[in-house]
């Protein structure tokens, strides 16, 4: 982050400093003290004894610069949690009060600024984990989601959004960032232009992101997020929070009138401002060495002899000691760096065959199969609004189906949240969870709402229906019963799901009460 942002948000640190103070002073409730935190991008935990920092971080670049910093910072305030987000960010968790507030002016002053990482500003930008690395990519958009990252730091004090606003980049159809059902998509297509998608987005009332612009140039696209600001600005909602975010302006205007609305907008803006980026790309001057290397967490990139390396901790959590452990691995390696998912995962790039095949060993404690690449927000434990612990469920399901052995692929990803805020993107998923309350004869228990057949593949778009539900204590043994129906087929679930969607609902006919889910209307 530009060090010339220090000059505009350092003066409100005083100000968070105060607030912080008041609330544990008791003079500010939780819900005062949480919409003034979160655009300093930390909220109190549960209990509000503990503080969270998200140190945004666009496109997940996770440099060994900030890789140094968190180290050193979970050593110097004893910091025993991190967690990765499904928006490329790290939770730095259970801070104490007394050093929050010296934490976040030492991020700031280093360069990670989490100023808007809560709240109702632009949050972090998002990218294609293995953007410039990748084989088949269109090409290369992490200098772009950089560039809007650092020009949409500059409306956090000069506007007022109605809710938040998430940009992403995508650099080939798999669409990995959800580009074209966030509040703002860039998708890149093969001849090096962009399709612009706006006003998507998971939680209350989903919708995909309708296309407003196509063969962009990608020099132009910072006319496209001023479009975008002011659009939502001009027509969004500033009465209702809950009816807020940018999809609910395909209700207001009407797809055609919100497209037309935004073209208005973006007219306006190439005409009266000069905003093309001038970005000089390069690749890593590095060059392999050794013989090839195979895993099925190496990835070979597009340069020759390099490679990536997978490691998903379970959960997304990472740990101080693991954390500490890959900057001391990474930290003499030539051009390599961390790339944060947004499926709460890491690549470790440009790596050449000795380097990965070192990396791959110190990253054998992570997912074993793609059961276990399972994406689960930080849940109800820690999170002030959550209603399921997700964590817990997480583990607890893959501790019972460890035991069953099952071949990699017969159980799916799954994707977690626990409300219906959907930060464990649950709405996406081949199978997703989210997080309620159920009545039953002993009285209210955890319970999740299944989510079936989401899917984010560009042209493959779609929003998974909400379904019944399970109680939490139940789910592990769902799941076994699930996976055996699919081993004794001989198959894997995204083969098998598509044959037996009633097998699929006669076994979870088998858990579901009668009593309806309850869940708090949360806000997305």
């Amino acid at each position: 982050m530009a060090k010339d942002y220090l000059t505009q948000f350092l003066p409100d640190l005083e100000e968070f400093k105060e607030k912080t103070m008041q609330f544990h002073n008791g003079e500010l409730t939780v819900a005062e003290y949480k919409r003034f935190s979160g655009g300093f991008g930390s909220y109190a935990q549960r209990g509000g004894q503990k503080h969270m920092l998200r140190l945004r971080m666009a496109g997940g670049r996770l440099t060994k610069e900030r890789m140094h910093f968190i180290v050193t910072r979970c050593e110097k305030y004893g910091i025993d949690r991190l967690k990765m987000t499904t928006c490329q960010s790290i939770q730095l968790h259970n801070l104490k009060a007394s050093d929050l507030c010296p934490l976040m002016e030492e991020a700031w002053m280093a360069g990670m600024i989490s100023r808007g990482g809560g709240g109702d500003f632009p949050r972090n930008v998002m990218a294609s984990p293995l953007s410039g690395v990748q084989k088949n990519e269109y090409f290369d958009v992490m200098p772009y989601a950089e560039a809007a990252g650092e020009y949409l730091m500059d409306f956090i004090k000069a506007v007022k959004f109605p809710r938040k606003l998430k940009v992403c980049f995508s650099n080939s159809p798999e669409n990995e960032t959800h580009a074209t059902f966030r509040d703002l998509g860039f998708i890149a297509r093969a001849n090096h232009t962009f399709d612009v998608y706006i006003a998507g987005g998971l939680g209350i009332q989903p919708k995909l992101g309708i296309c407003a612009a196509s063969q962009v140039a990608p020099e132009k696209i910072l006319y496209h997020i001023k479009a975008m600001v002011n659009t939502f600005t001009t027509y969004g909602n500033y009465e209702n929070r809950g009816k807020a975010r940018t999809r609910f302006m395909q209700e207001t205007l009407g797809i055609e009138g919100l497209r037309s609305a935004y073209q208005v907008q973006l007219a306006k803006v190439l005409e009266t401002e000069s905003l093309d980026l001038h970005i000089l790309t390069s690749q890593p001057a590095k060059q392999g060495i050794g013989s090839a290397i195979s895993h099925k967490r190496i990835i070979p990139q597009k340069q020759n002899g390099l490679y990536s390396v997978f490691y998903q901790p379970i959960g997304g959590n990472l740990s101080p000691c693991k954390a500490a452990q890959l900057y001391q691995l990474i930290a003499p390696m030539k051009d390599v760096e961390i790339r944060l998912t947004p499926q709460e995962g890491l690549y470790i790039i440009n790596c050449n065959s000795k380097e990965a095949q070192t990396l791959l060993e110190a990253t054998d404690d992570g997912a074993r199969n793609p059961f276990e690449t399972s994406t689960a927000c930080i849940g109800a434990s820690i999170c002030q609004v959550g209603i399921g612990d997700s964590q817990s469920l997480l583990s607890a399901c893959i501790n019972a189906v460890r035991k069953e052995n099952f071949a990699d692929g017969v159980l799916p990803k799954l994707h977690i949240s626990g409300c219906p805020s959907s930060c464990g993107t649950h709405q996406i998923g081949t199978l997703g969870l989210r997080g309620g309350i159920r009545q039953t004869p002993d009285g209210p228990a955890p319970a999740f709402a299944v989510f079936k057949g989401g899917c984010p593949i560009r042209g493959k778009e779609v929003l998974a229906d909400m379904g019944k539900s399970i109680l939490a204590k139940d789910l592990p043994e769902f799941l076994i019963k699930l996976g055996r129906m699919i081993s004794a087929d001989d198959s894997y679930y995204e083969a098998w799901i598509v044959l037996h969607h009633e097998e699929f609902d006669q076994l979870l006919a088998q858990y579901t009460e009668t009593t309806p889910l309850c869940a708090p209307n949360k806000r997305n």
